[in-house]
């Protein structure tokens, strides 16, 4: 996880393609380049065989407005590699402080 945030951030389209499961990998990816990464938090990850799931909050800006995205991502494991296979946007509640 800490590596496809990482090239979102450096906006690079092809780490991304090539850790996408070949299963769910779109044909091609464009990363808008006015969007800045501020910050990746990861809550929880866990794994159960070749079946992993990571929860994250990323920090992101977009034409100077702040933002965020929470996720829960569903990766597969094939031959030793993790692969992204699709994730879930979360609602967020109120924040607590």
């Amino acid at each position: 996880m800490r590596s496809r945030y990482a090239a979102f951030a450096l906006g690079k389209a092809d780490y991304l393609l090539a850790t996408w499961h070949a299963s769910a990998r779109p044909v091609e990816l464009e990363l808008d380049p006015r969007l800045h990464w501020l910050g990746l938090d990861v809550r929880r990850s866990a794994a159960s065989g070749n079946e992993g799931e990571v929860e994250f909050v990323v920090r992101c800006k977009l034409n100077g407005k702040a933002g965020r995205m929470h996720e829960v991502s569903r990766f597969v494991r094939e031959e030793g590699r993790w692969y992204y296979l699709d994730g879930v946007v979360q609602a967020d509640g109120p924040r607590r402080r």
